[in-house]
Formats: structure tokens, sequence, C-alpha cells
């Protein structure tokens, strides 16, 4: 009896969720994009949850985000912190290697790239160049009362990605050019906001958007500068301050989303602080602040580079 009641609880969920992988596309149950999402996943991924996650993530992603940090951040304890960077996580991009991503002519198919995404899951490239590109709300400025403008600037990149929030949002979320995800990156680094390439392993495993963070709203950043949380890895550069030409005028110290710099008689950087977004380099009026290279950081995640050393292996 008690194993009937079993077989009853457990069988008829996994029979609607195998029928619904199998058939949910011809009975026009569900979209078109969430059906290659779920077949490009596998059956695996419907058992173990991560496809219902990734749903709920895509399909309310302002919720979803808000719930993040307005609940789940404040309380994770120390092993909480490092459990959730290692499913959700971004790598700071400064804007050459963000404009990289969006102008890629190669296909690049890369996997484990731990100087790169130093987290043990959720580490794949998989680009097919140039790359489908949507925009959609930011969920952490919704997240705010008083948030920034504009809202529009979280660049979805990749199949099925771009077609899954195109046609679960259609509202909030529109096609970009190349040309126009050009632009926006400019725009947004214009006004000195953060470009970073986020991954979790709930998104088939892989990188799937390009976020433009501003301090005061992304959740990411406050993650990092408020609970300790490791979500951001470094661009793979550092900021470097030339004493000659800094003015000593404060704007640095303000911008910087990391609170990596410290104005006294010139800015100084904290190395630790430091994620090489370049948001300082871009808003220094005298031209003082460069980013360099610091192999101690990481590797930067530039495609370019990675889709010909790609192409060097075959």
């Amino acid at each position: 009896m008690e194993g009937t009641i079993v077989f009853v609880v457990i069988g008829i969920p996994l029979t609607a969720i195998l029928a619904l992988w199998l058939f949910g596309e011809r009975w026009r149950l569900i979209q078109p994009s969430t059906m290659r999402f779920l077949r490009e996943g596998g059956l695996r991924r419907l058992l173990n949850g991560k496809a219902l996650h990734a749903y709920f993530y895509g399909r309310w992603t302002n919720q979803y985000i808000s719930m993040l940090i307005n609940r789940i951040y404040p309380k994770l304890d120390e092993r909480g912190r490092q459990r959730w960077a290692d499913h959700y996580h971004g790598k700071v991009l400064t804007l050459e290697h963000a404009k990289s991503i969006i102008t890629l002519n190669k296909k690049i198919p890369l996997r484990d790239l731990e100087q790169i995404i130093p987290y043990p899951v959720a580490r794949e490239i998989l680009l097919k160049g140039p790359p489908d590109v949507a925009v959609y709300e930011c969920s952490c400025r919704h997240a705010r009362p008083g948030h920034c403008e504009p809202t529009q600037v979280c660049m979805i990149i990749g199949q099925p990605f771009v077609d899954f929030v195109l046609e679960h949002n259609p509202r909030s979320s529109r096609r970009l050019t190349q040309n126009e995800a050009l632009a926006l990156l400019e725009a947004e680094h214009g006004r000195g906001h953060v470009h970073s390439a986020w991954f979790k392993d709930a998104c088939l495993d892989r990188f799937y958007v390009i976020c433009n963070c501003c301090k005061c709203c992304c959740g990411g950043i406050e993650a990092m500068t408020r609970y300790g949380i490791p979500l951001m890895a470094s661009s793979g550069y550092v900021a470097q301050v030339n004493n000659d030409l800094c003015a000593a005028c404060g704007t640095c110290e303000n911008i910087c989303p990391f609170g990596a710099v410290e104005v006294e008689e010139t800015a100084i950087v904290n190395w630790d602080a430091c994620m090489g977004c370049g948001v300082c380099t871009g808003q220094c009026a005298s031209e003082a602040i460069s980013l360099v290279r610091d192999e101690r950081k990481g590797d930067p995640m530039d495609v370019r580079l990675l889709a010909d050393a790609e192409s060097a292996t075959h």
C-alpha cells in the first residue's frame, strides 16, 4: 500500500514532466523557446529541478532578483555566501571586452576556464558569432524605490535565451542590432556603469547576459561590497594612477562601484578591492588613470583571444 502511494505521489509529476518534454510543443502547452530550452538542457535538468528554476528566473526575473536582494543575501552566513556564488556569478568586463562579445564572428565553445571564472560550475562560454542580442529591463533597478535610469539595459546574449525573453516578456524586452548593442554599451560606459558577464547554473551552465550595472542599484555589486558575497570576478586588470596628471578632484573616489579608490594628495587604488572595471578611467577628466594587466587578478574574458586559442587547437 505504501509503495503504491509513493508511486502515485512521485510517478504522476514525473510523468507530467516527461510528457511536457516530449510533447509540449506539439500540444502547444508551452512557448517554442521554452521547448528548445528544455530539449537543450535534457531530461536530467528537468528531473533535478534546474529547468523549473530557470523558467521562473527567466519568466519572473524582477520578482526573483527582488527576493535575492531583499530577503536572501542579508541572511546568508559565510558558507551560504560562497555556495551562492558557486551557482550564480559574474565576470567584470572592460568596455573593449564587452564590445568584443557583440562583434564576435567566430564560434567559441569553451569550458572550464578556471582563470577566467574561478568557480566550480557555470564556466562555459558558448557563442555563435555574431550572437543574437536582446535588451531586457534591469531587475536590480526595478527592485529599488528610487532607481537609476534608463532601466532597459540588461543584454541577453545567444539562444535559446534571447527568444525565451522575447516570447515571455514582450513588453519589457526587444531585439537589438549589433550597432544598437554597441551604442548601448557606449552609453552605459559614459554614465559610469560597470559591464559584467553573468553565468548561472540554471541557465544551461553557461554565460547568458551582459549587465550594465550602477553601483547604487546592482545586486551583484551590493552583494560584494555590503555582504561580502564573492559574486563577481575581476576583469584581470587593475587601475593605475599617474600621480603627475592626477588633480585629486575626487571623481574617481565617488564613482568607483567597489570603493577601491581613496583620494588624498592624489588618488590611491586599493589593489584588493579594485575589480578592473574601467569606470574610473572613463570618468577621469585628467586622464590620470589607466587599466593595467595583472595576472594575479585572473585572465580577462576577451573572446577574441579565446576564439583564436580555440582555432589553434583544431
